[in-house]
């Protein structure tokens, strides 16, 4: 599991998923949260734009990434 810290209110999911190395760029986290491979507190995401706070949690390809203050 992965730990993002917050540096501000929230983090968007596509930046979150750059943020942990998941995604090498902007465009490839858009294409798999636009392909429903990404979940958020275990929903599937579709927005690239999505908010995530303190306490989310995100899933891709096995791996987790949670959203710490």
């Amino acid at each position: 599991m992965e730990t993002i810290k917050l540096r501000e209110e929230y983090i968007k999911l596509g930046q979150a998923l750059k943020a942990a190395g998941l995604a090498e760029s902007g465009v490839d986290a858009k294409f798999v949260i636009q392909d429903g491979l990404v979940k958020v507190n275990g929903q599937t995401e579709l927005q690239r734009g999505k908010k995530l706070y303190d306490g989310d949690e995100v899933e891709f390809e096995g791996s987790i990434i949670k959203i710490e203050k």
